[in-house]
């Protein structure tokens, strides 16, 4: 029941000398009930003596009769239940009012009407210094916006200015904000913006509610389905967030984040407005610290802060998952080679063995490669590093039951055509195979190699072999020895091989015996 004026109070304060005014401030009282008490009170003429004996109720009887009657005769809704329940996704003071009707039915009371449980409410959060979160509800949404102002840095080395822009989001509910400098607006970056921003909330939102970014939306049509970009749609369901783009040139339904960002730009940029900074970390720190002072300074018209708020609205917030979103690029159609691996920047993922010669589909995230086939996912490898080259990440699942039989053949069968070519070439097959951790991952890079006698000659790749492990060259590949053999390098090395063994041999010069000089010169004289 709404909370009624409590009349005897206020004629008690007033018998002792306070103002109308005083009595409101002191008491939590509104102005416009004290001064209705003092002026129904000048108008009966009564005193506080004359109800000093009396119950509050029926003090309150006195002063409001008409009221006092239309109250007793209905059912009794506490408000303080529907206060916390409306507080939950999708409740409603219509459903709330519907609740109340079916429990005094139940227990034979007369129940409000919608326009009477509603004023009751709006009186008790006004008579208890509540804020009426009828618009915004913990944990519902969070709104996601770039700020129109813009902050810089200098670079150091040129002296030039560099633009940065502020990603803001918010939630409306306890208005608790968070700001990240970027240094532009692409897709990834917004991406990445918000995985930190639930991060930094905590949690996430029901629903997080943006602006028509390109990046972002793929089409906002007046009828019809919005249709989101690849990523930022897989962004929401692995935050299980429903992605809700505002209405086309319709600010007002991001009205949170839109009054945020003019509060972020006095809060933020106009404190760091004399602040000169040398670099991109500079200017961040800077911003983290500003941004701390806003989320747990008081409110102006409001109890608490919007830190304090955020400890409330977070038991509301949907856990964050254990592994956090990562952007993925997409590489279509690569064939699974004989060696149940697929190719992707020149290193090697297995994928199960019967799936050879068909085409799959990557999933590439900064540290996982997933490989799947018609939709289907079929294994996860941890990603090599960008630098690293010619590297096999092979589950033993994902080769066939008889493999090992045929690996110790095939194996042998190398070995002894690169015998066959010269034991340089043989060195470079079992530098091929010592570098791998399996020996059918050298399958393909040794029979690479030894494919180069076909179109060169066995000597001339016996040559080139040579001359990559005289170059310090620890596991020569294909590349290495095709580059050796195309540029003919190898000939020029055989044959300054054989000039200095030339030289070798008639460093010593030509001994000419005794014989020579008896005979007068003439080798073939009697």
């Amino acid at each position: 029941m709404a909370r009624k004026i409590n009349v005897k109070l206020i004629m008690e304060l007033r018998d002792a000398g306070l103002s109308r005014s005083t009595i409101a401030s002191t008491r939590h009282i509104s102005r416009h009930s004290v001064s209705e008490v003092f002026n129904i009170a000048d108008e009966k003429g009564i005193r506080y003596d004359d109800v000093r004996a009396l119950e509050e109720t029926e003090v309150y009887r006195i002063f409001y009769p008409e009221k006092f009657a239309n109250e007793t005769m209905y059912g009794d809704p506490d408000y303080e239940h529907v206060h916390q329940e409306l507080k939950r996704v999708g409740v409603t003071l219509k459903l709330l009012h519907e609740e109340y009707i079916e429990r005094c039915e139940r227990n034979g009371e007369i129940p409000m009407g919608k326009t009477k449980f509603n004023e009751g409410y709006a009186e008790f959060t006004v008579a208890n210094r509540l804020t009426n979160h009828l618009e915004h509800k913990p944990g519902e949404r969070a709104e996601v916006d770039w700020s129109g102002p813009t902050m810089h840095y200098v670079d150091m080395n040129t002296g030039e200015l560099i633009t940065v822009y502020l990603f803001v989001g918010t939630l409306p509910y306890s208005q608790y904000s968070y700001v990240e400098p970027c240094l532009d607006m692409k897709m990834d970056t917004f991406i990445r913006c918000h995985i930190r921003m639930y991060e930094y909330f905590g949690g996430a939102p029901v629903r997080t509610v943006c602006d028509n970014l390109k990046t972002g939306v793929v089409s906002h049509p007046k009828e019809g389905e919005i249709i989101l970009t690849d990523d930022y749609a897989a962004l929401g369901s692995h935050y299980m967030t429903a992605i809700m783009p505002a209405g086309v040139r319709k600010p007002k339904q991001k009205p949170s984040v839109e009054g945020t960002v003019g509060k972020i730009a006095t809060a933020i940029i106009a404190r760091c407005r004399n602040d000169v900074y040398y670099s991109f970390a500079e200017l961040g720190k800077g911003v983290a610290d500003k941004l701390y002072k806003f989320n747990h300074e008081a409110f102006q018209k409001r109890e608490g802060s919007r830190y304090e708020v955020l400890q409330e609205e977070k038991e509301f917030l949907r856990p964050l998952p254990d592994v956090p979103y990562e952007i993925a690029e997409w590489v279509y159609g690569r064939a699974v080679n004989l060696d149940f691996h697929v190719v992707y920047k020149k290193n090697r993922y297995s994928c199960p063995y019967q799936y050879v010669k068909k085409k799959v589909d990557l999933k590439i995230t900064d540290r996982f490669v997933e490989i799947y086939y018609k939709g289907e996912r079929l294994t996860t490898h941890n990603r090599f590093p960008n630098y690293m080259k010619n590297k096999y990440s092979t589950h033993p699942e994902d080769m066939p039951p008889a493999f090992r039989n045929i690996v110790q053949w095939d194996d042998e069968r190398i070995r002894n055509w690169a015998s066959s070519v010269g034991k340089y070439t043989r060195q470079v097959i079992d530098r091929i195979f010592g570098s791998v951790s399996i020996k059918e991952q050298g399958y393909n890079p040794c029979l690479a190699v030894l494919r180069l006698s076909r179109t060169y000659t066995d000597a001339r790749l016996e040559t080139a072999c040579e001359l990559a492990i005289s170059r310090g060259i620890k596991v020569p590949r294909y590349h290495h020895l095709k580059a050796i053999l195309t540029a003919n390098q190898d000939i020029t090395y055989k044959e300054q091989l054989e000039s200095e063994s030339s030289t070798d041999d008639s460093s010593m010069g030509y001994l000419r015996g005794s014989d020579y000089y008896r005979k007068g010169g003439d080798p073939d004289a009697e």
